[in-house]
């Protein structure tokens, strides 16, 4: 029995599971910069711009290596509104996908306004990182969807025929709910895809990854957390094609050396969600090392930062922050912040009781996470 199940957290829990939050957020990061240096090239263009091994270190981006896109900006913001729906919650207000919604709304906020407004208290920290101000690529459906205050629901999705990845890309931090059951973190996710992304396949591929990292945080093999999401998909109807891409995935491993061909083929031609899933769990599951499994999930000819960064969050939860490239994290766009954010979720999820409570709160929590 682990701390998430009895809610009781010694020293060394606690630590393991900071190490795991951070690797998480670290991990996806360093892919989504790793592979935004390559994104929408041909393995041919790749090849030909960095060497037959393709890219295997670091390359400017966005006029700089380290450079990340707004699926990490996200990311954080989810973060952000997952520690918020915990403070919320003292409120008697209890309801994670709207407290998501409206982080989502404050990072499109960013993608229009010049820099943040340090007389909207209401919007806490995170929304005042001068950096997040950048446009980075966002996705054409997260800017359509989240232009207005509706918020996008199962019954009503936002962008129905929105399959890509970028639901997917932003739904680690889900995962690391560690005390919920499996079940209950991928409803969430599912909840809060369908805010931008309303194909079965996107949504669906956002919970499978949630529930991925789900396991993985919690101490699980990422084989066995394979097979616990392949059991919960199945109950969920337009499954098949999130179902039929993880099983590609194992059945891949199971063909021998990595190759670029195999991660190509896995990838697919439509730059479906799916398919960046499938390339993610089969780098991770092959990958010698975290740099050996981001060189192979950048390196094809799709959208090689959103799969870098769902192979980086798979193998930062699986790892833990000290296995990742110290050198790639060094020139990491927002490093400081996401230690921050990561320390406070972290803080969050074990000791959020000692923060605030119905009765009395730490005001520089409050403060950094208002419960409006």
């Amino acid at each position: 029995m682990t701390a998430a199940t009895t809610g009781v957290w010694g020293r060394a829990e606690q630590q393991d599971f900071r190490s795991r939050v951070r690797g998480t957020l670290l991990g996806a990061a360093i892919g989504d910069a790793f592979g935004s240096a390559v994104d929408a090239l041909s393995l041919a263009e790749i090849r030909s711009a960095h060497g037959t091994e393709g890219l295997t270190e670091p390359a400017a981006a966005q006029g700089r290596r380290g450079a990340v896109t707004a699926a990490t900006q996200l990311s954080l913001f989810t973060v952000d509104g997952l520690i918020r729906a915990q403070v919320r919650r003292d409120t008697g207000a209890w309801h994670p996908p709207t407290d998501i919604h409206r982080a989502y709304r404050r990072w499109a906020a960013t993608q229009s306004d010049w820099g943040p407004d340090e007389r909207r208290k209401e919007d806490g920290w995170l929304a005042r990182e001068e950096w997040l101000y950048s446009r980075r690529t966002p996705e054409r459906a997260c800017l359509l969807a989240l232009a207005d205050e509706a918020m996008g629901s199962l019954d009503a999705p936002k962008n129905p025929e929105e399959r890509g990845p970028g639901a997917a890309t932003r739904s680690a931090p889900f995962g690391l709910l560690v005390g919920w059951e499996p079940q209950l973190v991928l409803q969430l996710a599912v909840e809060c895809a369908v805010q931008t992304h309303g194909h079965a396949g996107a949504y669906l591929t956002a919970g499978a990854h949630t529930v991925l990292v789900h396991g993985l945080a919690r101490g699980e093999s990422l084989d066995g957390a394979v097979q616990r999401t392949l059991a919960l998909l199945a109950a969920r109807p337009g499954h098949q094609a999130v179902t039929d891409a993880l099983q590609h995935a194992l059945g891949a491993v199971r063909q021998g050396m990595p190759t670029a061909a195999r991660v190509e083929e896995l990838a697919g031609e439509d730059g479906s969600a799916p398919g960046a899933l499938a390339v993610a769990v089969y780098c991770a599951l092959v990958g010698e090392d975290i740099r050996h499994g981001l060189r192979l999930a950048v390196n094809h000819g799709g959208a090689s930062s959103a799969t870098g960064a769902l192979c980086g969050s798979l193998l930062g939860a699986l790892h833990g922050e000290t296995a990742l490239p110290p050198a790639w994290l060094s020139e990491l766009e927002g490093r400081a912040t996401i230690l921050e954010l990561a320390d406070d979720f972290a803080m969050e999820m074990t000791q959020g009781p000692a923060l605030h409570g119905p009765a009395s709160s730490a005001p520089g929590w409050l403060s950094r996470y208002p419960r409006g």
